[in-house]
């Protein structure tokens, strides 16, 4: 069942990676959020859900 997580995750991150490059956003915010998600995968997706570039908070 954790495999099955992981790669939920795995999956959900390369998304949000692909979505952030996609993005308006500078060149040093892109880098910054893509480094987020790859060394906090977990708490960089959520924040990047909420927050990111492109994000529902602006």
């Amino acid at each position: 069942m954790e495999g099955l997580l992981g790669l939920l995750i795995f999956i959900a991150d390369i998304y949000a990676i692909i979505k952030i490059l996609q993005s308006s956003a500078s060149g040093l915010k892109k880098l910054i959020w893509v480094l987020i998600v790859l060394i906090l995968p977990v708490i960089g997706l959520i924040a990047w859900f909420f927050a990111g570039p492109g994000g529902k908070s602006g």
